[in-house]
């Protein structure tokens, strides 16, 4: 393998490949994103997870994609699913983050519904999504997902709750700077 014009050796190779992980992986610590939740029902049974690689693809049509791991325990609903729901989540909203992040025991009878195109849709979140799955893309143990949107709905009693962040392995409220674009 040649690299900057230098030859490697495949032991420089791999000490280069886990320097160049650590870098990403230090890049998007410092990268806040906002917080969300995918949910899709597969064989009648609610499937969810927390996401912060949720991004606006395209706004005519309404189109957004996030990303997922092939080995997430939620991957099997989202492939087999023709729609899924997307969650945004205020600060409010942190211990159902980690609730859909850290258990498998994600739903219980209190916390959804079930929504449009069969989608769970969860209770208490600052506005929800559906979208019609276009495409799948897998790439390596990874998938892109695209979703083309059908539907949603914001609670009417909106008081303006704070987004939840994730930045650098913890959740954060957004603050005000004072300044409007």
């Amino acid at each position: 393998m040649t690299t900057s014009g230098t030859s490697t050796t495949g032991t420089e190779s791999v000490h280069r490949d886990a320097e160049l992980q650590t870098l990403f992986k230090e890049g998007f610590r410092r990268h806040a994103a906002g917080v969300a939740i995918i949910t899709a029902m597969r064989d009648g049974v609610p499937y969810g997870f927390t996401a912060t690689s949720l991004a606006s693809l395209s706004a005519e049509p309404p189109r957004l994609t996030f990303n997922m791991a092939l080995t997430a325990s939620s991957w099997p609903a989202i492939e087999a699913a023709t729609h899924l729901g997307v969650h945004f989540l205020g600060v409010a909203n942190q211990p159902l983050a980690d609730r859909f992040a850290r258990t498998r025991d994600r739903f219980d009878e209190n916390n959804w519904d079930l929504g449009p195109q069969g989608v769970p849709v969860l209770h208490g979140v600052r506005g929800w999504l559906v979208g019609l799955i276009e495409a799948r893309i897998p790439f390596d143990n990874n998938a892109v997902i695209v979703a083309r949107i059908v539907g949603g709905g914001a609670p009417v009693d909106e008081d303006g709750a704070d987004p939840l962040l994730y930045h650098s392995g913890r959740y954060y409220l957004a603050g005000d700077l004072e300044y409007e674009i």
